[in-house]
């Protein structure tokens, strides 16, 4: 306030001299234009002070106890997935669903043309009924002794024969239309409406989003490691999020040519923005140790350069370089090289970047 107060005496002391100064016909628009650049001191003078004035949040670097970690590069997948398939021959006549659309189980997803399976379904009943009633004769004959009993054994193994037929012809009928296996989603149509459909071949695929997990191969020496600790964190690589995970699986066996093994990390259920197919980051806890380590937003990135606002014992700010490691189990960031313990660093960064800018007395 002292400044300010100083500066506008001085502007007042210096609009007397310049108005005795000037001509008088031209006198109103040369002093208009002095006092607009003399406000225009006044408000330089006042944002600067006002910069200079304020100092930025800032915390102290120290040696944490953090959980030692290793990454593992790992795919999501579902749980809970199934893969319908065609087990008639037909045409795709009705298709109810398509990719990223919820089903409920036993919801009808699509039909193929059962025409096809419908008369071989009649034809079946009808030599069921035939073969029931030519039993039925040869029963009747055998017990009046008119038929021998191998004759007795042949009606009965044709009437057994044609239930077969015929529960298969009703099974292959109902197979015309597909439902869902479960609730889930649909992740995969690889049918079109009006396209032939074979006995064997894929149309859908449904999972279950509720129920998801992470696998990750990791080398042999690590298993150990793994079992005994049960703790890890998926990282999603597009937004950098981090999920603890709620159980971990490792296999029994090693690949005999990566020695290698894989691991099986389990998500909580219902995690939003995390599908079948994403890449994941497993950071799996292998102990404890002392490390040094800063907040994300101290930490100013500029291309390849990575630096942090230092702040001395008079809350001057200096940009210094610094090398980074991975972030640690809450969210900080290990300090590889720049910064020793308890050192002070900027909370904002860009701010107190602008500050520095605009306070030129400051710098020298």
């Amino acid at each position: 306030m002292t400044k300010v107060i100083y500066n506008n005496m001085i502007i007042n002391m210096t609009s007397r001299i310049l108005v005795s100064l000037v001509p008088k016909s031209p006198r109103p628009v040369i002093l208009a234009a002095l006092f607009i650049s003399l406000a225009g001191l006044v408000s330089v003078s006042e944002i600067s002070f006002a910069a200079d004035d304020s100092s930025p949040a800032s915390v102290a670097v120290r040696l944490r106890q953090v959980d030692l970690s290793q990454p593992a590069e790992a795919t999501v997948e579902a749980v809970r997935q199934a893969v319908v398939a065609a087990q008639v021959s037909g045409r795709v006549i009705a298709l109810r669903v398509d990719a990223g659309q919820r089903v409920k189980a036993g919801e009808l997803l699509l039909r193929l043309d059962a025409r096809a399976a419908a008369g071989s379904n009649v034809a079946a009943q009808a030599a069921l009924v035939q073969s029931r009633a030519a039993y039925e004769r040869a029963k009747n004959l055998h017990a009046r002794k008119f038929i021998s009993q191998a004759a007795m054994d042949q009606a009965e193994s044709a009437w057994k024969a044609a239930q077969g037929s015929a529960g298969a012809a009703g099974a292959e009928l109902s197979h015309a239309s597909l439902t869902a296996p479960m609730s889930g989603v649909v992740a995969l149509r690889q049918i079109e409406l009006g396209e032939m459909a074979e006995p064997g071949r894929p149309l859908l695929t449904v999972f279950d989003p509720a129920s998801l997990r992470v696998v990750a191969s990791v080398p042999q020496s690590m298993l150990a490691g793994i079992g005994k600790s049960g703790r890890a964190q998926v990282e999603l690589q597009e937004n950098g999020r981090r999920i603890e995970a709620v159980r971990i699986e490792v296999l029994p066996t090693v690949d005999a040519r990566s020695h290698s093994g894989t691991v099986r990390v389990y998500l909580p259920a219902g995690v939003e923005g995390v599908i079948p197919g994403m890449a994941a980051r497993v950071y799996f806890t292998t102990g404890k140790g002392q490390k040094l380590t800063v907040p994300p937003a101290a930490v100013l990135r500029r291309g390849e350069v990575t630096a942090v606002y230092v702040l001395d014992e008079k809350d001057f700010p200096r940009l210094r370089q610094v090398r980074l490691g991975e972030p640690v189990s809450d969210g900080e960031i290990e300090v590889l090289a720049g910064l020793s313990a308890g050192e002070r660093v900027s909370l904002e960064p860009v701010k107190t970047g602008v500050n520095l800018k605009a306070s030129p007395a400051q710098r020298n």
